[in-house]
């Protein structure tokens, strides 16, 4: 008996919002898609190093996966292709956590480093309202990213991507 006025005013307030959400007509929306986007990065270890960014993303309809891919061109090139788990904070805006390789060759060091390497990376993707535009922001950390000292190499990149 002493939870019955609890259970009254959870009756009380689902009422309420099943009103309001039943007086707004029901549309269907996917989640944002996919996009290719490009940009500026930062390399932040083993010294500066500024380049640019070619993204890529592809995102699964129906689970929070998608499936992205990055080239990083600065005094060398890496391709970073990750997988990532995609929170969504509201319609427009999307936070992440990825994971995946570095892909990279030369000696010279690329913004992650010059070695084949493990790497996480959170982003976050914005979409403009009523357009294709797509606004872009995330880090690379690469682990054990070097071939004579190992350590670990951070890149931070961002950029504008059109939707598909």
């Amino acid at each position: 008996m002493r939870y019955l006025p609890y259970l009254g005013s959870i009756f009380v307030a689902s009422t309420v919002f099943s009103l309001m959400i039943g007086s707004q007509s029901a549309q269907a929306q996917v989640a944002y898609g996919s996009y290719v986007g490009i940009g500026p990065t930062v390399g932040l270890t083993d010294g500066i190093q500024v380049g640019g960014v070619l993204a890529f993303r592809y995102k699964l309809l129906e689970a929070p996966i998608s499936f992205r891919a990055q080239a990083l061109i600065g005094q060398n090139t890496a391709v970073v292709p990750t997988v990532s788990y995609d929170l969504p904070l509201n319609w427009q805006t999307d936070a992440y956590l990825g994971a995946g390789l570095v892909l990279t060759g030369g000696d010279s060091a690329s913004p992650v480093g010059n070695k084949i390497s493990f790497a996480l990376q959170p982003g976050i993707d914005y979409v403009v309202p009523n357009s294709n535009t797509v606004i872009f922001g995330n880090a690379i950390i690469a682990f054990d990213a070097y071939r004579d000292g190992g350590g670990a190499a951070v890149a931070v990149q961002g950029g504008v991507g059109l939707r598909f």
